[in-house]
């Protein structure tokens, strides 16, 4: 099978989650794949971050230009593909358009792209995001996924729940999309090193043991619970939360204030990894997850996690976790008083989230995708998804 991935990504020194699922699945899948010829397409933005491929595997570096030359290979990748006799053509970032006679797998994170134009106008303005940039931007990557969406052959996404919900926004065949999780990356170890324990609550001022948690997903319900622990539970621990962008929201800062918490804004990877692995219990009572990848980064470190029952929370944290209302103050304080006094009880659920995140891999993951590029590659040509559903 010849296989071509579009792993721009990987040449555009981007981060966030679409970049580690791209920077870990890709490798794993070389790997597996060898009796199959890898395409490997990026362009010249950026270095591109994988080094010593392993043959037959074959990296393009497209050139690029300028801002307008990412539009333009949005459109014209598929000439390389189809120059390379690509079979099986995978975008791994919601859109893409792979060569005739090709079959084309997307990968969907969620459903927010095909989400209709008018809802995804309200959502900018409700984060205080709408401006002409993003306007123009979403709008772009909506008609583009869309378009795309019809013309591909397979999609997969992250979860169950994300199955569910792009097949509520798009009308598609189920049975044409293919859930396959990520997992946490290499780089998660529980940090056992006292010291280095120790010099990161020093230079965090953290003075007691602490409760973390993510300041961008619904952190008040938190704070509300916070009052309803036991006095003594209050005065030996504090919550920590961290937040990739330094304008939280309002509750966090009064909490600040009040002396109840710390907010870390952007700490460095390997000080979050210290954080996970010292945290008496790591609460993530988000709205709504595609995935909740923080859920299995906590429990590889070793914290017993409190999560809310919301998107695909469940189905990642199975009996790992203790899964609460994302609204309700009362049981997650019900949840977090016994794991915060009792050692054996936060043993346990450490020890059964050790187990759960053990389940989960990258070259699972990477399996999974090569078993749907076989899927794909029996389907007929003109088998487009276009053909099995109503997305417009």
């Amino acid at each position: 099978m010849r296989i071509g991935i579009d792993v721009r990504y990987l040449s555009h020194g981007l981060f966030g989650g679409v970049h580690t699922y791209v920077r870990h699945f890709a490798p794993a899948l070389i790997e597996l794949a060898a009796e199959h010829q890898v395409f490997l397409y990026a362009d010249t933005k950026r270095p591109f971050e994988l080094t010593h491929l392993p043959r037959p595997t074959t990296l393009r570096l497209l050139p690029y230009r300028g801002p307008l030359s990412s539009l333009w290979l949005d459109f014209t990748l598929q000439q390389a593909m189809a120059r390379d006799g690509v079979e099986v053509a995978h975008f791994p970032a919601n859109y893409g358009f792979g060569p005739a006679g090709a079959r084309t797998v997307i990968t969907l994170h969620d459903a927010m792209n095909i989400y209709p134009w008018a809802e995804i106008m309200r959502g900018l303005k409700t984060s205080n995001s709408y401006n002409p940039r993003n306007i123009a931007m979403f709008t772009y990557l909506h008609w583009l996924t869309r378009l795309a969406v019809r013309r591909a052959h397979l999609l997969l996404t992250v979860s169950q729940h994300a199955r569910a919900d792009i097949t509520r926004h798009s009308g598609l065949d189920p049975a044409r999309i293919v859930p396959v999780p990520h997992a946490p990356t290499p780089d998660l170890r529980r940090v056992e090193d006292p010291a280095r324990l120790a010099e990161v609550r020093q230079r965090h001022q953290l003075s007691r043991p602490f409760v973390l948690a993510d300041a961008l997903k619904n952190p008040a319900v938190l704070i509300r619970a916070w009052s309803r622990l036991p006095v003594e539970l209050r005065e030996r621990h504090q919550m920590v939360f961290f937040c990739r962008r330094p304008d939280p929201l309002p509750v966090i800062r009064e909490a600040e204030a009040a002396g109840l918490a710390r907010l870390l804004v952007r700490p460095s990877r390997e000080d979050l990894i210290a954080l996970y692995s010292q945290a008496r219990a790591f609460v993530f009572p988000s709205w709504i997850e595609g995935f909740g990848i923080p859920v299995l980064e906590a429990m590889t470190c070793g914290a017993p996690v409190i999560a809310s029952n919301r998107g695909a929370i469940p189905e990642v944290a199975g009996e790992a976790a203790q899964l609460i209302d994302a609204e309700d103050d009362a049981a997650l304080a019900a949840k977090l008083t016994p794991v915060l006094s009792d050692p054996a009880e936060a043993a346990r659920w450490q020890a059964r989230g050790f187990a759960r995140a053990a389940l989960f891999s990258w070259r699972g993951t990477a399996q999974s995708i090569l078993d749907a590029y076989q899927q794909a590659l029996a389907l007929p040509p003109a088998a487009r998804l276009a053909a099995a559903g109503t997305v417009a």
